[in-house]
């Protein structure tokens, strides 16, 4: 049986068969479907270098945050429908205009199409390292189907409290898949590696600091820290945007104060964390929120 004719690709178990049109919690079909492909700037220093990072932006999402700044593709707004074989064009296509890496973003819910696109690609010349960054509510069957064929894992770990993880991403189970699938991924690759000041291969484990959550921001970047020592990159992010949603969720309707952030950083600090990205100046911006409605990358015909 295929496994998309009855779903368990991720922690939401839905059961549904995809094959037949059916859609679970991610609200996707069988078929790939793709926002967006093109060379991104915003990425850590080490997987956007000076050329940028070949991100595709797969539609759809198995945890879909209140506060998603990618809001139009984790709902399934936009998108298109595609091949196998067009989407290890993308990833070729990427490659010839320079990209550092292929980046899967938000793909767990698409891994087996994506599994044949990229052993297809690889066959046709694709040498670049594959990055494959998630939110992280990810079954440890799922990421260790990857395994062998992802260079760099970008995973998040958003919450520790399960009270807030329940509020904002309907998962309140979500340390605990979240640690559990990093832990796998942690395995897979092992130590990090760099080139020319590019990563090669890694994981850079990301922690967005919520407005008003920093006490559950400190208990994240403290677990990490003890559970992997400096065998992974934190990046501690300030770039929550409130979007107009947020309306409904007055304590987070705004941007995190520098306060905030600087003391989450010293807290990283004090624990004696070396590696680790942090962000400065004015990051919270449209820069992290592209315009998806545009469809860039995924026709053939299209020139960026």
């Amino acid at each position: 049986m295929n496994v998309l004719e009855q779903c368990h690709l991720c922690p939401r178990e839905c059961g549904v068969n995809r094959l037949a049109g059916q859609t679970g919690y991610c609200g996707m079909p069988g078929e790939i479907v793709v926002a967006r492909a093109s060379l991104h700037m915003w990425e850590e220093p080490c997987i956007s270098g000076t050329r940028g990072s070949g991100t595709v932006f797969f539609t759809g999402c198995p945890l879909k945050c209140v506060y998603c700044q990618n809001r139009n593709i984790a709902i399934g707004k936009t998108g298109k429908r595609i091949s196998v074989e067009r989407l290890s064009e993308i990833f070729l296509e990427l490659q010839e205009k320079g990209a550092h890496n292929i980046n899967l973003v938000t793909p767990t819910h698409y891994v087996p199409p994506i599994l044949d696109a990229l052993r297809l690609a690889k066959e046709r010349g694709l040498f670049i390292p594959i990055v494959y960054n998630t939110g992280s509510y990810e079954k440890v069957e799922t990421i260790r189907s990857m395994e062998g064929l992802i260079d760099i894992y970008l995973p998040d770990c958003k919450y520790f409290d399960p009270e807030i993880a329940e509020k904002y991403s309907n998962a309140p189970d979500y340390y605990e898949v979240a640690s559990t699938a990093i832990k796998e991924m942690v395995r897979q690759v092992g130590k990090p590696g760099f080139e020319g000041g590019l990563m090669k291969r890694g994981v850079i484990i990301r922690h967005m600091i919520l407005p008003g959550h920093t006490k559950d921001s400190r208990k994240v970047i403290e677990q990490l820290y003890r559970t992997y020592g400096d065998d992974v990159y934190i990046s501690i992010m300030n770039q929550y945007t409130p979007l107009p949603q947020m309306a409904h969720y007055p304590e987070i309707n705004r941007r995190i104060t520098e306060r905030e952030y600087d003391r989450t950083v010293d807290f990283a600090i004090s624990l004696g964390i070396e590696n680790a990205f942090i962000q400065e100046g004015e990051t919270a911006k449209e820069s992290f929120i592209p315009d998806f409605e545009e469809g860039v990358g995924i026709d053939r015909s299209e020139e960026e």
